[in-house]
């Protein structure tokens, strides 16, 4: 049976793992699912149509699956989905999602939400990312694997952070940011690539510098974007990671960051 502080309010439609543990003062509304060893701080709040996997902590007074923050939102029943292993620090706040934007918020797993951090409707925010303290992302936000995003960092509506994407902090992202890539200012501008982020995510040397290779077809070479993507494509096509680079720069519809 689920460990629930005496002084919690969990509603009886809510359904807990045997070994999740919800602390005191907390919330837990009728449609809320917390998966085995979940752990809820004092004053957290979770409502919605709120899932929450595996081991998830959450600590005090952050407020999750909260009704989004968009004009045209009816109260329809949508969904925030948090996956396994994350932490999520102090007064962060994440929304459902909204019926225009595919109706779910989605969180992968292993990722650092730190406090005062905020998660808008409808963003899909995937694993192993950092999110520093007092960042927003507006809605329908896109946050690939490892990326990391500087405290105060604000990410506006539709934008998306590429993998293993770094923004400085303060940085004021309008634009996308390409994979790989430290970014940096109002608005932000290309830095150079996220060779620290690289490393500590294993890349062996080769893997690297094909990375670095591929970025400065792009973004220091003067020819212009088609040129430059069917160049690096025919210097470094079949790797991975170039393949993926080279896929999110062909995908973008706000532009990006250079």
């Amino acid at each position: 049976m689920a460990d629930v502080h005496p002084t919690a309010v969990v509603d009886a439609g809510a359904v807990l793992a045997a070994d999740a543990v919800v602390g005191p003062h907390a919330c837990v509304g009728p449609d809320v699912e917390l998966g085995e060893g979940v752990e809820l701080g004092p004053h957290v709040v979770v409502t919605g149509h709120t899932r929450i996997g595996a081991r998830t902590r959450v600590f005090p007074y952050a407020c999750l699956g909260g009704e989004p923050q968009h004009l045209e939102y009816a109260g329809e029943p949508t969904r925030l989905e948090i996956g396994r292993d994350n932490v999520i620090r102090e007064h962060v706040s994440i929304h459902v999602g909204t019926v225009r934007g595919g109706g779910c918020t989605r969180i992968g797993d292993a990722n650092l939400l730190m406090n005062g951090s905020h998660v808008g409707h409808d963003c899909v925010v995937g694993s192993h990312v950092v999110v520093a303290s007092q960042s927003g992302l507006a809605g329908h936000v896109v946050i690939e694997d490892h990326a990391v995003l500087g405290a105060y960092t604000g990410v506006h509506q539709h934008a998306r952070i590429g993998e293993s994407a770094m923004t400085a902090a303060g940085s004021m992202v309008s634009l996308d940011v390409p994979p790989f890539s430290l970014v940096a200012g109002d608005r932000a501008r290309m830095v150079g690539l996220n060779t620290v982020g690289l490393e500590r995510r294993g890349f062996p040397a080769e893997t690297r510098g094909a990375i670095r290779r591929a970025h400065r077809i792009v973004f220091r070479s003067g020819h212009t974007l088609t040129d430059a993507l069917a160049r690096a494509e025919a210097e470094l096509g079949g790797i991975a990671e170039i393949e993926r680079f080279l896929a999110f720069l062909r995908k973008s519809e706000r532009g990006f960051c250079r």
